[in-house]
């Protein structure tokens, strides 16, 4: 069965897209940087597998897909939007976050969002020296400006992916689509902040909480991941074999089965 396709409204009045699917206790998802319904096919298929144990909420972030934007931006706002897609869950939800999605869903659960249980993939904070901050202007700046291409190349450089990856990305026919979203590249990069992990607002999250990175992945994000756990007072850490940042839906979903159906 299709997943069904609603909408909601954030406080400011922006317009959420959402489909939801399954049976079971409700699960939001939160994607990362470019991640939207139209072209997300990992999250897709993430959400059919937990659809087995779960009722899956996966919508468009702010500015992306069938979702309104409304200006000026702040973090704030996508807090609330999250907040609607768990009132229009039921009133309280699992969360699972990827990327930067994850750590704008721990801003969400220290801000008092009613989340019972917390997800967290890879969040991309830069802990330590293992990642190198690029001179030149930012991909922020580079989309603040409306240098859409540039953004993009700018953002997946900085996220470690080869030049010539990039180049062999810029023909093939998902840029498009990359370069509809660029702009809210600069809305996850002030999700990121500083790029330091947020120690006072991890802690004040008081629900139990799944930091997941894969031993693939390069050291920022071990050491990224190891940092939230550290600072979140009932976390704990895992690290998935083989896998990169661009994990494997099927690695995933068991383990996020599980951690979701404890008491």
């Amino acid at each position: 069965m299709a997943p069904a396709q609603r909408t909601t409204t954030s406080a400011d009045g922006t317009t959420i897209a959402f489909e939801v699917s399954g049976e079971g206790p409700p699960l939001v998802l939160v994607g990362g940087a470019f991640q939207h319904r139209a072209i997300d096919t990992s999250t897709a298929r993430l959400a059919e597998l937990l659809s087995a144990h779960l009722t899956v909420h996966v919508y468009d972030r702010r500015g992306r897909g069938d979702s309104g934007d409304t200006l000026p931006y702040a973090v704030a706002r996508e807090v609330e939007d999250l907040a609607a897609m768990i009132d229009a869950a039921g009133g309280s939800a699992f969360v699972y976050g990827m990327s930067s999605g994850a750590a704008l869903a721990l801003e969400a659960t220290a801000s008092g969002l009613p989340i019972e249980r917390l997800a967290l993939y890879e969040p991309p904070y830069i802990p330590d020296e293992t990642r190198e901050r690029a001179p030149g202007p930012t991909f922020i700046e580079l989309a603040q400006a409306g240098k859409r291409g540039e953004a993009v190349e700018r953002f997946l450089g900085d996220a470690g992916v080869p030049a010539e990856a990039i180049a062999g990305m810029r023909a093939a026919p998902i840029w498009p689509a990359f370069e509809g979203v660029a702009h809210t590249l600069a809305y996850d990069g002030t999700i990121m902040g500083d790029g330091n992990v947020p120690a006072e607002r991890a802690a004040k999250v008081s629900v139990p909480v799944l930091v997941l990175d894969g031993s693939a992945s390069p050291e920022w994000a071990a050491n990224a991941a190891r940092a939230v756990a550290a600072n979140v007072p009932d976390a704990r850490r895992q690290t998935l074999a083989d896998q990169t940042h661009d994990v494997a839906p099927d690695v995933l979903a068991p383990v996020l089965a599980e951690f979701f159906a404890q008491r």
